[in-house]
């Protein structure tokens, strides 16, 4: 009897981004994909044990995750990425994740650890069609079946971008469901919040405290950075004066600035984790654009050590004054004194 292998895929950082591609790719060779479980107390601490004081929060999860599939599998998808776009780099700590893990994490099974990257005239597409590949090669011989699955998975993975740009939020994407309902709340039914962040933390509902949930709670409709077109970002981006050369710093900016000078949304939330560098350039020039075109601003910033409470108390300071500020529109404070709340 053939034993079906098992392939760990942990449920934090791009898993967000790329869940279906991987997904399908891996089912399509015959192989068991298991998904961690969403995050939870233990398995935050669990990464918090297995990494060092000063790894940010994301990372922290991340260990946890692959630390609860560590025993569980007999291989762990552990891409090492560089680069998903041209000319432009993803954090450092991504790149040398699969490194962390070997020095940090006891009993790892294998981990398929293929690169990603888009060198300087590469494409988001064919960099990971390459990692595939690759990956594929250690898991079967078989080169035809490789290609059927590598289609498969890019076929996944374009539907799933097309339904986060029809306006869908990324978890519902990723569980193929449709456009849940908004609850109608009297008082602020007409609110539309834009919702900044990397993915990772904005769509871990353990993380960010079901943030998304909160405020459709309190009756706003989210708008994401995801339901956005490629080419926008890039032309809201490219408005700096020079290029921003981390792809999800510039994808924070380029969404923030659409959001912001679209004048479509009541305001405007960035949520942020501690200690992550390129964020505190990101979250300035967020500030200033906001201030300049008198958009209300939150500034959420959480670590392992954020309390609910205070996030519910500012989320509603912050839904209240919106409405107040709709509902007496004269009384709008004039440029450059935008209600700023951090």
């Amino acid at each position: 009897m053939i034993k079906i292998k098992k392939v760990g895929i942990p449920r934090a950082l791009l898993y967000y981004y790329y869940f279906p591609l991987w997904n399908e790719f891996f089912t399509r060779l015959g192989c068991e994909v298991v998904l961690s479980p969403e995050t939870n107390k233990a398995i935050l601490d669990q990464g918090i044990k297995s990494t060092l004081s000063e790894v940010c929060l994301p990372v922290k999860v991340y260990f946890g995750h692959a630390a609860y599939l560590a025993g569980r599998v007999d291989y762990l998808f552990v891409p090492r990425i560089t680069r998903v776009e041209a000319k432009e780099y993803i954090c450092p700590k991504f790149m040398g994740i699969p490194d962390m893990l070997r020095a940090r994490i006891n009993k790892l099974p294998p981990l398929i650890d293929t690169t990603v990257d888009a060198g300087k005239e590469g494409n988001p597409v064919q960099c990971w069609a390459d990692c595939l590949r690759e990956a594929g090669k250690s898991l079967t011989a078989d080169r035809k079946l490789i290609e059927d699955a590598l289609d498969a998975a890019l076929e996944a993975q374009e539907f799933f971008w097309k339904r986060l740009n029809s306006g869908l939020i990324l978890p519902d994407a990723i569980k193929g469901i449709g456009n849940p309902e908004i609850p109608l709340y009297s008082h602020s039914k007409h609110l539309r919040i834009g919702l900044i962040g990397h993915p990772y933390n904005i769509y871990d509902p353990y993380i960010s405290m079901n943030l998304i949930k909160k405020l459709r709670q309190l009756g706003a409709l989210v708008v994401t950075p995801e339901s956005l077109a490629a080419d926008e970002i890039e032309e809201e981006a490219a408005s700096l004066s020079k290029r921003l050369f981390w792809t999800l710093g510039k994808r924070m900016i380029g969404s923030a600035f659409r959001f912001i000078n679209s004048q479509k949304l009541d305001g405007v939330i960035y949520l942020t984790s501690f200690g992550c560098g390129p964020e505190a350039l990101v979250e300035e020039l967020v500030a200033r654009i906001a201030k300049q075109q008198n958009m209300p601003l939150m500034m959420l910033t959480i670590d392992e050590h954020t309390g609910e409470a205070g996030i519910n108390t500012r989320l509603e300071a912050f839904t209240e004054m919106i409405v107040w500020r709709k509902k007496y529109a004269h009384h709008i404070p004039p440029y450059g004194e935008s209600v700023h709340c951090r």
